[in-house]
């Protein structure tokens, strides 16, 4: 599942950077018979689990994993849903293995009405006793006699209802091409939900192959996992029946009822792949097609497994709460995160949507062939698929230079998170669903794919290959751990796989390694410390922490001047062939997962080398981000950081700026709360003046795609800080924009949009608000959503706070609008604080389930910058306790002081600074 798309998706404003905060066919039948739960993986977490620890809530019982005496084989289901009245009929028999002796099933259900349930066992029919836990999520049925051993099945028929919270089986809703309003009925299973839809063991490890029946109205498209086995129809109605699934977890079931459209192809292997759009718009899935015919051969080159399903559906759907999610064999998208329009849609998005297809079809193996045993090694699936899709997008587009990007999407993402005290491990325990959501998050996607990232290097492309290929082919339709992809890939590799990445995915945090200098001759004498890197910068409490830290070192004359692995606290290594005044450079390309902190004399050559272009974009990245972190956490000056920006006034690349505007953006929020903010808002507004001058307004024939990212980033940013001519010619823009005069260039609406808005009145979110009602592009709308919190008076922060709440914006997109009010100014920020306080119920409501609570207080609360507005925050979540956002909260809080820290640490110093430069 792609949380990361709500995580990483870049927008143009350097205000609002949205982060709330990709040959041997193996069958399935072999295993049919002699699968095996182990006893291992039957535990109760030995913590209590709490609703927050801030709640003063007494500890709920233990959560308890389900008991393995009855296990599933296979579940032949029958689904009628009703897209009148939200609910649908159900039935069930699920094959079951009877493993010990017992006179209670126990699986999971909920928000499910059973009529009627039954054991049969040969000529033996029992009916059973029903009992229903809404609490923990289950159903027991209980008998007058223990179960007969061996094979049998239950019968259950029973009644479900079409949510709308976009979890288990709920309700999409659509317009048709006149305006009227529809429904359909998707699903959405992971991670504890399919016990929404039917009775089921709701555990990944619980594997089962699925039968899958849906009886709907017969003007409407039916899909599931496989392909159709066969369909009748029956006057208004057709029920249509799938070939049975290979066997797989629960959360990977899918099944769809609604009206599309869709554009088919295949690969080069002949599998089938459809892309299902809205109706009118196939065309828009063609690029994504385009993709997955490109991708899933390369897949299968990669692992040397063949994709074993007969086909591969691409779906997007209306209302949608994740970014996308891997279901095996009809992978479901948000719409905007799918469709591609040549006209209207934005170089951001197009590459997005060639992650996300990458990311999603890479779970089709590495998720869906073999599953994590729990959810404690959900890293596995979504850190594994994060990485490969920047592979899979340098085969397919290398136009984008995707690799580089990955820098600032998913390293820095992670570098970011993981310096904090509220972190976690990669590999966390994890009790009930509550629990699981709270683990979606960028320890798992983004730290995840970095330390593959490394590992990959580390032990290089050759034996990671051939591990990968043991891992898939030895796991292929079972259940795996951690511990089994190091094991195949110590095999494949001879290194000590499992001994070095313990050390990175058990413990949290990551280390920052000090860097000294010795020139004695023509060589030099490098010294290199680690420590724990904390964002607060106090490792006292970490000092025995220590990591298995691969190392490169690269110099003027040599990419790769020694490499080794740091397996102790400080090592010193010699670099022959280097002169007196050469840069000496530790973690060439950002491949290791740590910062880097140089000594003064070191840093002299290496920002000449940042001036002059010769040191390679990825470095010039890590140069500058590492040292802003530092002057965050209080190692390093952030004055010195602001001198640091000079160098690179002539800094051509896209990434390279995206972190200049990320770093610049972060501070002016922090100095939002200074007097001299309009200062500060100067100097950065001349930092980009070199640069817009040179890519100027309008695009240029057969230009790259990173110089139209670059175009709308930087012209957003000398905008917002301030630059008159900028603003204007936005303004300008916009009106012909609104009275159709001249439609203004897809990349560069949202800086438009947001600037016209910041400049505009009542009026101008009029505009904006008619805009949105003629958009039939949720990629549109939400560039409109992004620019809405941009008013700078109360009145127009509360109209875009009343709009988000409002039916005119679908619950997946609430949370955008709440995101460009907090980030657009201090007082964005606070109102928007404050409305989420006062119509906190309703708030709370409509946001509840699939993070997207979660996103929203961080995005809301975690930049301010005082300890009294972080004891508020505790106070209001104390008195005020919700499921499953209780790290985020302490995220949150943390984030705050951490920036009441920075700017009572730096204040001054900034001041005097920016004072003596006027």
């Amino acid at each position: 599942m792609l949380w990361s798309a709500l995580l990483r998706l870049r927008t143009a404003s350097v205000l609002q950077p949205f982060s709330l905060p990709s040959i041997t066919k193996v069958t399935f039948t072999q295993f049919l018979s002699a699968r095996t739960i182990s006893n291992k993986s039957l535990f109760l977490v030995r913590r209590a689990s709490y609703a927050s620890d801030m709640s003063g809530a007494v500890a709920k019982k233990p959560f308890e994993r389900l008991p393995n005496k009855v296990v599933p084989v296979n579940y032949a289901l029958h689904l009628t849903p009703d897209l009148q009245q939200f609910d649908f009929i159900g039935t069930v028999k699920i094959d079951v293995q009877v493993k010990e002796a017992t006179q209670t099933v126990v699986m999971n259900c909920t928000e499910i009405e059973i009529h009627d349930a039954e054991f049969t066992a040969g000529q033996t029919v029992v009916k059973g006793n029903v009992s229903l836990d809404e609490g923990a999520e289950t159903l027991t049925l209980t008998f007058p006699d223990p179960l007969p051993l061996g094979n049998a099945s239950l019968h259950i028929s029973y009644k479900g209802f079409l949510n709308d919270k976009m979890k288990g089986f709920y309700r999409s809703k659509y317009l048709t091409s006149s305006g009227e309003e529809r429904y359909g009925a998707v699903t959405q299973f992971e991670a504890p939900d399919a016990r929404r839809a039917f009775p089921c063991w709701d555990e990944p490890m619980y594997k089962a192959t699925f039968d899958v029946t849906i009886t709907a109205p017969k003007d409407k498209v039916v899909l599931s996992n496989m392909d159709v086995m066969k369909e009748k129809v029956m006057e208004d109605k057709k029920t249509v029946t799938f070939n049975r699934t290979p066997i797989m977890s629960t959360y990977l079931l899918a099944f769809i009822v609604g009206e599309y459209d869709y554009i088919e192809g295949h690969d080069a292997d002949g599998v089938r792949i459809r892309v299902y759009t809205p109706v009118g718009k196939k065309e828009q899935g063609r690029f994504a097609l385009e993709v997955a015919q490109k991708t899933l051969p390369f897949y299968k080159d990669y692992f040397q497994v063949a994709y074993p399903l007969p086909k591969i559906d691409l779906i997007a759907i209306a209302d949608f709460a994740a970014g996308a999610m891997e279901n095996w064999g009809l992978v479901t998208y948000r719409e905007r995160i799918l469709l591609v329009d040549p006209v209207n849609t934005s170089q951001v998005t197009k590459q997005y949507v060639a992650l996300v297809v990458g990311h999603e079809l890479a779970h089709q193996w590495f998720g869906n062939l073999v599953t994590m045993e729990w959810w404690t090694h959900l890293w596995l699936n979504e850190g594994f698929a994060s990485w490969i899709e920047y592979m899979c997008v340098d085969h397919c587009l290398p136009e984008y230079q995707i690799w580089t990007q990955f820098i600032n999407s998913d390293f820095s993402s992670a570098l970011k998170l993981d310096a904090m005290a509220n972190s976690h491990p990669i590999e966390v325990e994890v009790g009930g669903p509550d629990e699981v959501e709270e683990i979606f998050d960028a320890i798992a996607y983004c730290k995840g794919a970095s330390i593959i990232r490394m590992l990959h290097d580390w032990i290089g492309d050759k034996d990671f290959r051939t591990g990968m290929n043991q891992y898939l082919t030895k796991h292929a339709y079972q259940n795996a751990a951690t511990e089994d992809l190091w094991s195949s890939l110590s095999a494949a590799s001879g290194k000590p796989v499992d001994m070095v990445m313990s050390s990175w995915t058990k413990k949290m945090g990551y280390p920052v390694l000090s860097v000294a200098s010795k020139q004695v001759g023509n060589s030099r004498h490098v010294t290199i410390t680690q420590t724990k890197f904390c964002a607060d910068g106090c490792d006292e409490p970490y000092k025995d922490y220590e990591w298995k830290v691969p190392v490169t070192i690269a110099t003027k004359k040599k990419p790769c001047a020694h490499s080794f692995l740091l397996d102790s606290k400080t090592a010193t290594v010699t670099l022959d062939d280097v002169e007196f005044s050469d840069w000496v450079k530790v973690n060439p390309g950002s491949v290791g997962f740590y910062r880097v902190n140089y000594e003064a004399e070191m840093l002299t050559p290496l920002l000449q080398a940042v001036a002059d272009g010769s040191l390679d974009t990825r470095d010039r990245i890590q140069l500058i981000d590492d040292a802003f972190a530092l002057a965050q956490a209080g190692v390093g000056s952030t004055v010195r950081v602001l001198e640091l920006f000079a160098a690179y006034a002539n800094e051509k690349e896209f990434t390279v700026w995206e972190t200049l505007v990320g770093n610049l953006g972060a501070l002016s929020r922090l100095l939002a709360n200074t007097d001299y903010h309009d200062q500060f808002k100067k100097f950065a507004e001349k930092l980009f003046d070199t640069v817009v001058e040179r890519v100027g307004w309008e695009a240029e024939a057969n230009e790259s795609p990173l110089t139209s990212m670059m175009r709308s980033m930087v012209l957003s940013a000398h905008g917002h800080y301030g630059n008159p001519k900028t603003i204007d010619h936005a303004r300008c823009r916009f009106d012909d924009h609104v009275c159709e005069k001249m439609i203004c260039n897809v990349d560069l609406r949202t800086t438009v949009f947001s600037l016209a808005m910041k400049h505009g009145s009542e009026e101008t979110f009029d505009q904006l608000c008619k805009l949105h009602h003629m958009s039939a592009s949720q990629e549109e709308s939400v560039r409109l959503y992004r620019a809405m919190g941009y008013g700078q008076t109360p009145s127009l922060i509360k109209r875009c706070l009343d709009y988000a709440m409002s039916d005119k914006v679908r619950a997946q997109d609430c949370c955008t609008l709440f995101a460009s009010a907090a980030n657009s100014s201090k007082m964005g920020r606070e109102l928007s604080w404050q409305y989420v306080r006062d119509n906190w119920d309703k708030v709370k409501e409509r946001f509840t389930g699939s993070f997207m609570l979660q996103r929203l207080i961080s995005s809301v609360c975690s930049e301010f910058a005082s300890e009294e507005r972080a004891k508020e925050v505790e106070e209001f979540f104390t008195a005020n306790p919700a499921t499953s956002v209780e790290r985020t909260v302490k995220q949150s809080c943390e984030a705050i002081r951490l920036n009441a820290q920075w700017l009572g640490r730096d204040r001054e110093a900034i001041a005097v600074w920016l004072n003596s430069r006027s």
